[in-house]
């Protein structure tokens, strides 16, 4: 708990742009990791690993952009279309991510649909931070405040699927998903808890 609580601390009044640019560089260096890795077998295990990571910080990510900050900004500037491509770009992410988590490195187009995932998410982060966080910043949003609701729903995300806050590898069950590979308490598709 006092490594939680340390982290709260440090993380404690990082505002909203600060945290989801940080989340953006994070999963960059994932993709890098997933390029990096060969074709070997025994690369198998730590592709799985390393994908699941990549899944679970995009989900989480997502959602906490699709419930607190895309409203936010949508209602502070004038720019629909920014504002719709967001979402589109999270949609067809989100359809990928589902695609991925029914394969197992080694099939057919995995490698590759997780290379596509890297750049839809290079793309949508160029779009958001070239477009609409100079928009959002522009609008005053107070990024202080939406920072501490964005964190504080990404900590409820990650204790849903069971990933510790100072610990951000996978979690994984003992029972057998397709291809006889361990499913994650990722596959659970984290939902919004009534507050």
């Amino acid at each position: 708990m006092a490594a939680t609580d340390s982290k709260s601390r440090r993380t404690e009044g990082q505002d909203a742009f600060a945290l989801l640019t940080a989340d953006h560089k994070a999963v960059k260096t994932l993709f890098k990791q997933f390029e990096s890795l060969g074709e070997a077998d025994e690369t198998e295990v730590q592709k799985a690993t390393l994908v699941e990571k990549i899944c679970n910080e995009i989900r989480i990510h997502a959602q906490i952009e699709e419930e607190i900050f895309y409203p936010a900004v949508r209602a502070a500037i004038d720019d629909d279309d920014v504002m719709d491509e967001a979402d589109v770009e999270h949609a067809s992410a989100k359809d990928l991510i589902a695609q991925i988590e029914q394969m197992a490195p080694g099939d057919d187009h995995y490698d590759a649909k997780v290379t596509v995932l890297g750049e839809y998410i290079d793309h949508h982060v160029k779009e958001e931070e070239g477009e609409m966080f100079p928009k959002a910043r522009k609008a005053d949003i107070d990024g202080t405040a939406l920072g501490e609701e964005l964190l504080a729903r990404k900590s409820e995300l990650k204790a849903e699927l069971g990933i510790e806050e100072d610990d951000d590898s996978p979690r994984t069950t003992a029972s057998n998903g397709p291809k006889g590979r361990s499913v994650s308490a990722a596959r659970k598709s984290p939902t919004r808890s009534a507050r």
